[in-house]
């Protein structure tokens, strides 16, 4: 209702004023902002629904046949997939295409089904693999806890990189002494706790071949093996060989 203020001169408006039924406001619902905040709610899940299916309309899904010519677009098609003596040749021949060096790595992704019956999830982990035919001179530094001079010597003689016993612990602490791995003889473990929180999944254990009696068969493994890591989404990406 328009109301005169001070020093405004409009005539007949008191009249007309007076004159006129009070309005009232009408009757506000008892929660208006909660039928709001549904409407808006129910109106984003229709835009979200309605873009998705836009995205999944707009999907290329590759067909069936085989693409004729040398040059086409990928997603028209299925990837192929060759065996493994077909693959490598074709590594071989892209190599002198490309004019890649002759000796470099040749990597595999290795996709695992970790499903379990439990449903339980499978943390990542890793392990290391001795391969039949070794594609690489490096060799990994691998150190040997003992404290027992002849099995020392037996360590040193087949390539230990560091041998010894508890005096190392205050030297892998402080980051002076650093290898590739670790392994252990069963007599000294309880003497290397003070190691586990350091060394973690490097911390010499029955599961990972990394302690026992066994020393050369030991070092034959670590020196020469290889390690790859199964990661969150149970993939192995690590190289076996060279072309």
């Amino acid at each position: 209702v328009l109301a005169p203020r001070p020093g405004w001169f409009f005539p007949g408006l008191d009249q007309r004023l007076s004159a006129a039924p009070a309005l009232r406001s009408p009757a506000l619902p008892a929660r208006p902002y909660t039928a709001a905040a549904r409407t808006a709610k129910k109106g984003s899940q229709r835009t979200k629904k309605e873009e998705t299916k836009k995205k999944q309309g707009g999907r290329r899904w590759p067909l069936m046949s085989k693409p004729v010519d040398d040059v086409y677009l990928t997603w028209y098609y299925e990837r192929p997939s060759y065996d493994v003596e077909k693959a490598v040749g074709m590594l071989k021949k892209f190599q002198e295409l490309d004019f890649t060096h002759p000796k470099q790595y040749v990597y595999i992704n290795v996709f695992l089904d970790m499903a379990l019956q439990k449903k339980k999830k499978v943390d990542p982990f890793a392990s290391t693999v001795l391969l039949p035919h070794r594609f690489t001179d490096e060799m990994n530094k691998v150190l040997v806890f003992t404290e027992n001079e002849q099995e020392a010597e037996i360590a040193r003689e087949n390539g230990a990189a560091v041998v010894g016993g508890v005096e190392l612990i205050k030297w892998i602490l402080e980051d002076e002494i650093q290898v590739d791995f670790y392994v252990a003889v069963p007599a000294i473990m309880p003497k290397l706790i003070p190691l586990r929180s350091k060394l973690k999944r490097k911390y010499p254990s029955t599961k990972r071949n990394s302690l026992g009696h066994d020393i050369p068969k030991m070092l034959q493994l670590y020196r020469e093996g290889l390690e790859y890591t199964v990661e969150d989404e149970s993939i192995i990406e690590t190289r076996i060989a060279r072309v």
